[in-house]
């Protein structure tokens, strides 16, 4: 059963929260503190697997307590609860909070959010995975990258389109920013998956004080070298599989949310590299060696992968559904059911193909990775558009090398 702690300042509201939930008794244990400190005190006696706080509180605030939470007690979801009339004040919570709920808030949407969060923790099961991805703030984005952004924003002339640009470009940023507007704080009642869509819900000004106020982004500044890894060559890998996976065979709805997909694919190798450097670097190092794939070697080391890490993480932040699913089981798709040519396979594909094609640096060149499972394709029917996709790889990473590396 999980335990979830509520947190608020106003008695009434704990009150109202405690009639509104009484129905999710036999699924949750709650206990409902008067503010901060009196949350501070229930967490030191015992764990919580969800803390759900408001944002404004005196003393010790939403942010701050979530902060500490996120520090003490890592593998705890956290959830900040805000009104639309305290946005400016919430930009403090966005480092720390995994999802945001907008209040008043509707009990189907609160229980929808707390299992859809906490559903990857049940199917990991891995305990260590929820403290290692838990206690991460924020992630990591390419300097120039980060840089060109703060300086865009900065510049009263810069569009939309301007702004997408240099986003796509960067997984660190492009994943922070869907978890934004994918937050119930923004009111969208539809998932997000493309980028501009997402840019544009937000706007520049909310961009603007969370790049340059919040300080959400930051550069990638490693502890210390990591031997095999290249961010600029990460980034460029997302790049490719992106553009691949937007021409395969999937349903016109589907289409944002495979980019989308591609695009994060491997944002857990982000988490690893941040949180981890050393481990990172023997699982590089073993790959090498062992002449086997990367993520063969990081479930041998430690039962997952960065496919897992990755999707543990955009699972936390709220990331649709589909897109979590795709990013999981990128290498493995063979552990969902497939009827047909479906979001999974064609990151899969993607995936493989991006780093087969595209250029590779001395240090990396000697990873190896997987071969397509042709059995697979043929078994939803795509057997014989194989050499379409090759092809399609072909012209993607080639056409996107030039402005990739010179954006």
């Amino acid at each position: 059963m999980k335990r979830i702690l509520f947190v608020d300042d106003e008695v009434n509201i704990l009150e109202g929260l405690q009639r509104m939930l009484r129905p999710q008794r036999g699924e949750w244990e709650m206990s409902f503190a008067p503010g901060g400190q009196a949350a501070l005190q229930l967490l030191d006696s015992s764990p919580f697997d969800v803390v759900v706080s408001d944002m404004r509180m005196p003393g010790i605030d939403g942010a701050a307590l979530l902060n500490i939470v996120r520090e003490k007690y890592p593998a705890a979801l956290r959830f900040v609860l805000s009104g639309y009339t305290e946005l400016q004040a919430s930009f403090r919570a966005v480092p720390v909070a995994h999802q945001f709920l907008v209040k008043p808030c509707d009990p189907d949407a609160l229980r929808a959010a707390i299992d859809r969060a906490t559903g990857l923790v049940d199917v990991l099961n891995s305990k260590m995975l929820a403290s290692f991805v838990g206690s991460m703030q924020d992630l990591p984005s390419l300097p120039k990258t980060y840089a060109d952004l703060r300086r865009a924003l900065a510049d009263s002339e810069t569009s939309v389109d301007d702004v997408v640009k240099i986003v796509e470009r960067d997984v660190a940023i492009s994943a922070k920013i869907l978890q934004l507007v994918n937050s119930a704080f923004f009111g969208i009642t539809r998932d997000v998956t493309q980028i501009k869509t997402a840019v544009s819900y937000l706007g520049l000004n909310i961009l603007q004080n969370l790049v340059l106020s919040a300080e959400v982004f930051r550069a990638f500044q490693p502890k210390k070298p990591i031997p095999g890894f290249l961010p600029e060559e990460f980034h460029l890998h997302a790049q490719y599989t992106s553009r691949i996976a937007s021409k395969t065979p999937l349903r016109h709805e589907m289409q944002g949310a495979v980019v989308a997909a591609a695009l994060l694919h491997d944002v857990g190798k982000l988490v690893i590299a941040e949180r981890s450097p050393d481990h990172f670097a023997r699982s590089l190092s073993g790959a090498k060696e062992d002449r086997k794939p990367l993520y063969v070697i990081e479930e041998e080391l430690i039962g997952v992968s960065h496919a897992d890490v990755g999707a543990y993480l955009l699972s936390l932040w709220g990331l649709p559904y589909p897109v979590v699913e795709a990013v999981a089981h990128h290498h493995h798709p063979e552990r969902v059911r497939h009827e047909k040519m479906d979001m999974i396979i064609a990151v899969y594909i993607a995936n493989i193909l991006a780093h087969k094609h595209a250029p590779k640096s001395p240090e990396s060149a000697d990873i190896p990775f997987d071969t397509i499972n042709e059995g697979l394709l043929e078994s939803v029917g795509e057997a014989k558009t194989l050499e379409k996709w090759r092809v399609i790889a072909e012209e993607a990473t080639h056409d996107a090398q030039p402005s990739a590396r010179n954006p």
